[in-house]
């Protein structure tokens, strides 16, 4: 595939999303504001999304997204880059470099696609800062882009998309069955209509319940309180794995405090756990709970795994027990010992059976979806420098 070496401000135009204190300014609802952490390569999640009022968006023009744009990330990853798609239009961001491309030349998903594959290593080497190191716009403006016709940017282009929806879609049917298990737990062990002997939903159907004076409430006639902490099994020993040697790729995925599901990899065979009803990973810091079912690492540090010790909480229910409770009031500290002081309702061991029975079958197919979409994420790595640098041609 022949192409042009053109400067990245030869074939777009670029400036920054805004850049100040936006704490006062974030709302409940409104218009949806970017950050570093909401950009993936190729994708944008809404972890953390932030709110900003349309009166604000409008006085931040410069930095309103538009269908097609590009955004890299200057600070966290920098380099790390997506397309906006047509759901982000009007959207505003902050601290990111803002791509606008000449449509005319440049397929802006082919464009994405090179920034990811090969601009990182030119972002690597032209970061500044001396505490924070990023990436600021001058730098993107210098960035080297090979540039093929339009026609094979098309081709390029399709096969990525084509690949993307797929994960999107796989991605997808997670969130919608984690929903699921969240309803349900909702509905049986918060609002407690489980169904009761004769499939009735109990506390509808005038199921008793008793006041506990401890939490000050009522809770299902025979079931009990704990603190957390009387439920915790230990976990085996396993070797933690610092971030500095988190690899892109590797045979075993590392899992720590952090909002992305996985870090990294590692390939050191000391660091795995596995448990058949999974771990909940829990971040002292950030509050950040995961439920693993899979083989993992152990990320180093604040990264607490919980285990449950008793049949009436099973791991499945544990994990809903645990996101549900708020230690937002402890600031920044080390919250593992808030949560373990923590006291819980503990239901009927039957019904625990199977609520966990019912879930986890959901989370078995979470795995092998999210297996799926590893595969074709190292599938897409795989061929698009390959095609970008001739290896591998697309026949029509």
């Amino acid at each position: 595939m022949k192409s042009r070496r053109v400067r990245l401000s030869d074939i777009a135009e670029l400036t920054v999303g805004f850049v100040g204190n936006m704490a006062k300014q974030y709302k409940d609802e409104g218009v949806k504001f970017l950050r570093s952490l909401n950009i993936k390569p190729f994708s944008i999640v809404e972890d953390d999304l932030k709110y900003i009022s349309r009166e604000f968006n409008e006085s931040l023009r410069k930095s309103i997204l538009h269908e097609n744009d590009l955004i890299i990330v200057r600070t966290g990853i920098p380099g790390t880059c997506c397309v906006v798609s047509k759901d982000y239009e009007g959207c505003n961001c902050a601290d990111v470099v803002l791509v606008r491309p000449n449509l005319q030349v440049v397929n802006p998903h082919y464009l994405a696609a090179y920034i990811n594959v090969w601009g990182k290593k030119q972002v690597e080497n032209n970061k500044v800062g001396a505490i924070q190191k990023h990436f600021n716009v001058k730098s993107a403006e210098e960035m080297l882009i090979d540039l093929p016709d339009l026609e094979s940017q098309n081709k390029v282009a399709k096969i990525l998309c084509d690949l993307n929806d797929k994960i999107i879609s796989n991605e997808k049917i997670n969130d919608y069955l984690e929903e699921m298990a969240k309803t349900i737990y909702d509905y049986w062990f918060v609002q407690f209509d489980f169904p009761n002997e004769n499939g009735k939903s109990y506390k509808s159907s005038g199921g008793a319940l008793l006041y506990n004076e401890v939490l000050k409430k009522e809770i299902p006639f025979g079931w009990t309180i704990d603190t957390l902490g009387n439920l915790l099994s230990k976990v085996p020993n396993s070797t933690k794995i610092p971030a500095i040697d988190f690899y892109d790729k590797g045979s075993i995925p590392v899992i720590d405090q952090s909002s992305d599901f996985i870090a990294g990899y590692t390939d050191d065979e000391t660091s795995v756990l596995y448990n058949k009803t999974g771990y909940i990973v829990f971040g002292d810091h950030t509050r950040v709970v995961k439920y693993i079912r899979f083989p993992f690492a152990r990320g180093a540090d604040g990264t607490q795994i919980i285990n449950s010790n008793t049949r009436c909480m099973p791991n499945e229910l544990f994990y809903q027990v645990i996101k549900s409770i708020d230690l937002s009031n402890y600031g920044y500290a080390r919250h593992f010992k808030y949560l373990k002081d923590t006291i819980i309702v503990i239901p009927s061991a039957n019904l625990a059976d199977i609520y966990a029975e019912k879930v986890g079958k959901w989370y078995e197919n979470q795995v092998s979806i999210m297996k799926e979409n590893n595969a074709l994420s190292q599938l897409r790595d795989w061929l698009l420098p390959m095609l970008m640098n001739g290896q591998a041609t697309i026949e029509d």
